[in-house]
């Protein structure tokens, strides 16, 4: 058997490093790919990872180089995530500048020299723009846009005046809560709050829908609330993508709740910030939005007080001088009629006394003449009535004397006619008084037969008793 000619394995790997090196040694190329297998060595600052490149539409591997980042490629990666602030990590599509390397140990790598922000930041922003377009052609009913504004039916409610029942939809983990609760809760106006946890996550595309169906817990508890704040702490901004899903812009564009946000991204807004009633950069912001809100109620109540008094005062001052001048007129006026009606009363004094005098003395004449007519008058008059009553006293002495005589004889008749009828006289005629029981009777109906009964004579008092009853019928009766 002949022998097969070889080569060791070092001479080999020798000729691929000569080859690869005077082929990529002095170029770089950019390329387009996802990171995988990242791993970080903080104490060297080294970064290792593999570059894959996949199928659009099969999401087959076309192509796998592990990479390696220190130095100039470390610091390039820091400045990727202070501009981005995302951090560099698994499932990030990046364009990076590469160098090709070859080592006989560690094989090929590619060695990174720049990352392009942008590019990352673009990829973002493209998504971005694609949901905000959906968003317009399929919610025309109540999302619009007017030049870089959003014109939502959430941003035309108008918020209450005053601010006070709030449901708070965050993370249960994020220090957020604190930070605008403490802020709320604490501000210097000792204005007092109602506030509702509903928790739920706030990072990570994946949890749009739970975070969708939270919004809707909201609606569904039937609690009237004032407003609903969204909020969350800083992150990377991946860690937004949550707030830039096409069902988060829907449902916050038509909440028939006003929705204020603090979600914590400084640099860009998110959709939901967009879609949203008001949008601030953080939970104090937030907090601090809903304060200055119910003071601005407050201040205008503060103004409208003060007008009021200014108003009050104003009236009071102009009713003080039209009441002074009133008073003055008044014044004036009633010391010139006081001086009219003097003159008028002293003229009349005068005048009555002077006709009281006249009228006392034609008074005092006609009752001296009285006089004299009263005094000689009742001598005539006594005169003649003596003289009638003279004459009337012999008429009634001698018309008395003759009534007298009169009656006189009335009484002897009367007399006479008594003696006739008197019980004694009719019983000495034969007629007799029957007594029952101690009384007069006539009725023999009220005599019952066995009866005692009494019969008074003329001179004598006859005591029987009643042995029948019989019938006359008025005739006369014989024995």
């Amino acid at each position: 058997m002949a022998e097969i000619a070889s080569i060791r394995l070092s001479e080999l790997t020798n000729s691929i490093d000569k080859v690869i090196k005077n082929a990529f040694s002095p170029q770089s190329f950019w390329v387009v790919a996802d990171i995988t297998n990242y791993s970080f060595q903080q104490n060297k600052r080294y970064h290792y990872f593999d570059l894959v490149d996949k199928d659009q539409h099969s999401n087959r591997i076309l192509a796998r180089v592990q990479a390696t980042a220190w130095a100039i490629g470390s610091a390039k990666i820091d400045e990727f995530e202070r501009i981005t602030g995302q951090k560099f990590q698994n499932d990030l599509h990046v364009l990076v500048q590469v160098g090709v390397d070859y080592h006989p140990v560690f094989g090929l790598k590619l060695v990174l020299l720049d990352v392009d922000p942008a590019f990352s930041l673009g990829l973002l922003e493209k998504a971005k723009r694609e949901t905000l377009r959906k968003l317009l052609l399929e919610c025309s009913g109540f999302i619009s846009r007017s030049g870089t504004e959003y014109i939502t039916r959430n941003k035309q409610l108008p918020l209450p005046s005053v601010i006070q029942r709030i449901a708070l939809v965050t993370s249960d983990s994020s220090a957020a809560i604190q930070d605008f609760k403490h802020t709320l809760l604490s501000n210097r106006f000792n204005y007092r709050f109602s506030i509702h946890d509903y928790f739920t996550l706030v990072q990570g595309e994946t949890n749009a829908q739970a975070f969708y169906n939270k919004l809707l817990d909201v609606f569904n508890a039937g609690i009237k609330y004032d407003v609903i704040v969204i909020i969350r702490g800083g992150g990377a901004q991946t860690d937004f993508l949550l707030f830039d899903q096409f069902i988060m812009g829907k449902i916050v564009a038509k909440f028939p709740i006003p929705i204020l946000t603090g979600i914590g991204h400084h640099k860009d807004e998110t959709i939901v910030d967009l879609m949203a009633h008001t949008a601030t950069k953080t939970p104090t912001k937030a907090a601090e939005f809903i304060i200055s809100h119910n003071r601005s109620f407050e201040d205008i109540l503060i103004a409208e007080k003060k007008a009021i008094i200014i108003r009050a005062q104003q009236a009071m001052a102009a009713r003080s001088l039209a009441l002074h001048r009133l008073n003055n007129t008044v014044l004036n006026k009633s010391r010139t009629l006081l001086y009219l009606h003097t003159n008028m009363l002293t003229h009349f004094a005068r005048l009555t006394a002077g006709r009281s005098r006249t009228l006392l003395d034609k008074q005092q004449a006609e009752l001296y003449l009285s006089y004299k007519t009263i005094t000689f008058h009742p001598r005539a008059l006594v005169a003649g009535k003596s003289a009638e009553m003279n004459s009337l006293a012999g008429t009634v002495l001698s018309f008395s004397r003759l009534f007298l005589a009169r009656q006189n004889d009335r009484l002897q008749h009367y007399d006479a006619l008594a003696r006739m009828m008197s019980p004694v006289n009719i019983l000495k005629k034969g007629f007799a008084i029957v007594y029952h029981k101690d009384r007069i009777t006539s009725d023999p109906d009220k005599i019952p037969e066995g009866a005692e009964i009494r019969v008074r004579l003329a001179e004598t008092l006859l005591v029987s008793t009643v042995n029948a009853k019989n019938k006359t019928d008025g005739e006369e009766y014989n024995l």
